[in-house]
């Protein structure tokens, strides 16, 4: 009997469907190896620490084995690269921040990924106050005899965790608003600037409170405000900048996890799910408020998505207000 084309097309799409189905039973189920949590910041830090308790559900909640690489450098564009360009499988995912995300679209002229395309939203963690901390050695109490201090030793170095970072974008906004004279040293994290704050190198830094919280408690560096509007609940004792003498300062990052582009979305959403419900916690909700970092409310993928393009054009006008350079 001749095979008509119509039938031959049938049989052909018959056949295709086949090979398919048979791919896709032989496509192991998701997670079938180790995933890869790369976390653009040394270890120790606020990031590294949010990185290792999605790692620690992961693990637990997808029964997979999970690692996580610490790979600072350069604005976290090292470690971001390393995901915008592996395989959008789900087995390398990004401890992505607002630097990563939203800062560097604005500070630098060329980047080599596109925060906005080259990512897959999965889920938004935590908001991330800061602190401006100091040497304790300086002869500075309170935020008003700080900006004396500076303005009769024009020039003070501060550090930061590399050029773009919140804690730069930071001091530069108090640098605008003070009207004082400071420069910049930028370091491969935020811990080893801190380290150099508590050994006397640098004279001081804002800093992320979560990890300067020990550091201030045990009297090895001195706190002279945080950065957001009203008080950290895990430190109401420390005032704001903003309520000590610079109306309405205010600096808060944060912190979530993405993909490469192009993920599957039965993938996002298992991962989402499970962020979602360390996020849920109370306990981890209570361990984060101890921490001094602030939990935020839960996200879809597609509305981080969203909070990316929106966080984009804000830090955009703070980046341009701090006069922080291009490069």
């Amino acid at each position: 009997m001749l095979l008509t084309r119509r039938g031959a097309i049938a049989g052909l799409g018959s056949g295709l469907a086949s090979l398919a189905a048979l791919q896709a039973c032989a496509e192991p189920a998701y997670p079938s190896r180790t995933i890869k949590m790369i976390v653009p910041y040394p270890a120790g830090g606020t990031t590294d620490l949010l990185g290792r308790l999605v790692a620690d559900r992961l693990q637990t909640g997808l029964g997979a084995k999970l690692v996580v690489e610490n790979k600072p450098g350069a604005a976290t564009t090292l470690g971001a690269e390393q995901v915008a360009r592996a395989q959008p499988d789900g087995y390398t995912l990004l401890m992505a921040t607002s630097t990563t995300l939203a800062i560097n679209k604005t500070l630098y002229k060329k980047l080599p990924y596109d925060p906005v395309k080259d990512f897959t939203p999965i889920a938004i963690l935590a908001a991330v106050p800061f602190a401006l901390i100091v040497n304790p050695q300086i002869p500075a109490a309170t935020l008003s005899e700080f900006i004396a201090y500076a303005e009769s030793n024009p020039g003070l170095a501060y550090g930061s965790a590399g050029n773009g970072s919140p804690h730069h974008l930071g001091a530069e906004m108090l640098k605008t608003a003070a009207g004082i004279e400071i420069r910049h040293v930028p370091y491969r994290g935020s811990v080893p600037a801190m380290l150099d704050v508590i050994a006397g190198h640098i004279p001081f830094m804002v800093m992320d409170l979560q990890p300067a919280l020990p550091q201030i408690r045990e009297g090895k560096v001195r706190v002279l405000g945080v950065t957001t509007l009203k008080r950290v609940a895990a430190a109401p004792d420390i005032p704001t900048l903003a309520e000590s003498g610079l109306a309405g300062f205010e600096l808060v990052a944060w912190q979530g996890v993405v993909g490469p582009a192009g993920m599957p979305a039965a993938i996002v959403d298992r991962l989402a799910t499970q962020i979602e419900q360390l996020a849920a916690d109370p306990a981890t909700r209570d361990k984060l408020i101890r921490l001094a970092l602030e939990p935020l409310p839960p996200s879809t993928p597609a509305s981080f998505a969203s909070y990316i393009k929106a966080e984009v054009d804000r830090w955009a006008e703070i980046v341009r207000k701090s006069g922080a350079e291009l490069e």
